[in-house]
């Protein structure tokens, strides 16, 4: 499988903030704001609320005396032992906080083996999840997520997963085109928010973004009901804003 990568904002500033983390490792008894940007290359303007991220993040932490040190969060992250499950719990934390701040149920999902799987997600009573009543891993088609994993492969690797999943009309809305909707995939911007307006169900949309982090396709997906459709770009858009972390818990 091929990968198309398309850098986007969310991967530039998990970029600089692996940056930054470096520094601040090197550093174990501490080091300023000043010698990171140095270190870093990265201007007072950038590094500012790259730091303010990674602290509320609690990959660093900030001393007494104003100077930066690794956080707990990086050292769960970073050991051996147990980090399958400290990535978990992290992405949680994430995935509840994004869903907060978006108003919305949101979604961490992997393209893995040649199949859509959903891996995480964060509701609540007043941001449920959507109903799953047609198999994501037979709809991506039809989906938010679904076109965002396949926006990242190349165009071999889509019409491999098109051929083994029919593309069947799940609501008026639904493209079943192949032709279409490889033509929709080849014209996706990468920093542009996929959108679903009630192609996968009637009275639901959604949005995904994109994040690859290596050689692993993922995206970062909300969902909306239909009478809040008016929200969904300012949502995805403050979706994109976040998926950050989440590329970080996963690069480091």
């Amino acid at each position: 499988m091929a990968l198309q990568h398309r850098p986007t904002a969310p991967h530039h500033s998990a970029q600089d903030a692996l940056r930054v983390l470096e520094t601040v490792a090197r550093h174990t008894s501490g080091v300023t704001d000043t010698e990171i940007a140095r270190r870093s290359g990265l201007d007072r303007e950038r590094l500012t609320p790259l730091l303010r991220m990674l602290r509320r993040e609690g990959y660093v932490e900030q001393t007494a005396d104003g100077t930066y040190v690794t956080g707990e969060a990086l050292a769960r992250l970073g050991s051996a032992h147990g980090r399958e499950e400290a990535l978990r719990d992290k992405l949680q934390r994430t995935l509840d906080r994004l869903r907060d701040s978006v108003g919305a149920a949101v979604y961490i999902s992997r393209y893995v083996d040649g199949e859509v799987s959903v891996t995480q997600y964060a509701d609540s009573p007043a941001t449920p999840k959507v109903n799953e009543w047609v198999d994501f891993r037979d709809s991506a088609h039809a989906t938010a997520v679904g076109k965002s994993l396949l926006t990242q492969l190349d165009h071999a690797a889509r019409r491999d997963h098109l051929a083994r999943h029919k593309m069947a009309r799940l609501t008026s809305r639904t493209i079943t085109s192949d032709k279409l909707l490889l033509s929709r995939l080849e014209s996706q911007p990468a920093t542009v928010p996929v959108l679903d307006l009630q192609e996968y169900a009637v009275g639901t949309v959604c949005a995904a973004v994109p994040i690859t982090a290596g050689a692993a396709v993922g995206c970062l997906a909300l969902s909306l009901p239909v009478a809040h459709a008016h929200r969904l770009r300012r949502a995805a858009d403050e979706l994109n804003r976040g998926a950050a972390p989440v590329l970080l818990s996963m690069a480091i």
